[in-house]
């Protein structure tokens, strides 16, 4: 079930986030950030384990404009329809609250193009590159794609 997260899934969401970021699916995000950010995911969680098995978050970025990041489904629960539940669920969050446009950084710009994200030049990414991207390791030679899907 879907849901947003509570401050017990915050520990869950850091293992699911670093260990994909240590396969070199996103960056890893630290456990402070996380708390910080608490309001921003939505999780996945299993109905009968309990186990939160995906986790994405909405990252209000400026009055018009949003990040979908950290989008990570545990291995075991992959290919089944997880990943999309969590961007969806994000997508509808952004349109409740009346954003225009949201951005993503990453690797599988197949998967993000399925939900209306187009890539782009990160140069139309100022707030991000200003905010986050220039106390990341990989900044200013970035392998993601970025990648915006307009909202009506």
């Amino acid at each position: 079930m879907l849901r947003k997260a509570r401050l017990k899934d915050i520990a869950h969401i850091h293992r699911l986030v670093n260990a994909c970021a240590g396969k070199g699916e996103m960056l890893p995000r630290p456990l402070a950030e996380l708390y910080d950010n608490m309001r921003d995911y939505v999780v996945y969680e299993d109905a009968e384990t309990g186990e939160v098995q995906g986790a994405c978050a909405l990252h209000i970025c400026w009055e018009d404009l949003a990040e979908v990041r950290s989008l990570c489904v545990v291995e075991h629960a992959r290919r089944k329809g997880l990943g999309g539940e969590l961007v969806r669920a994000c997508m509808d969050e952004a349109g409740l609250l009346d954003i225009k446009r949201l951005f993503v950084l990453t690797y599988r710009s197949e998967f993000f193009g399925r939900f209306g994200f187009r890539e782009v030049a990160k140069t139309e990414l100022p707030q991000k590159i200003w905010t986050d991207c220039v106390n990341c390791p990989k900044f200013p030679l970035c392998d993601e794609v970025a990648m915006i899907a307009r909202l009506p």
